[in-house]
């Protein structure tokens, strides 16, 4: 069984002046994959601890057990866990 870990929902960054081509591209992509409506926004998510660290070093956004897709930066603790992740969760340790 994967190891879960809880993030919260990232802030929409705009892009710097100084950004290549690239990053813009890979951010605007971003941002578009978080813009999903609904109440994602008001919790933490679960997702499994290998996800969060390889978007932490590539900058990819994750999914959550509920299916919810971000770039996780805020602090999860300051948020409810989502009821979605949390029944998935707790059937996946039954």
């Amino acid at each position: 069984m994967t190891e879960d870990f809880r993030a919260s929902i990232a802030e929409p960054g705009q892009p710097g002046s100084g950004t290549s081509t690239l990053d813009r591209e890979l951010e605007e992509l971003i941002n578009q994959e978080q813009i999903e409506p609904g109440d994602h926004e008001r919790f933490s998510h679960y997702v499994p601890k290998d996800k969060i660290l390889e978007s932490a070093i590539s900058g990819k956004p994750v999914r959550a057990l509920c299916g919810k897709k971000w770039l996780p930066g805020r602090d999860p603790e300051k948020f409810p866990v989502c009821p979605t992740c949390k029944a998935i969760y707790e059937k996946m340790k039954g």
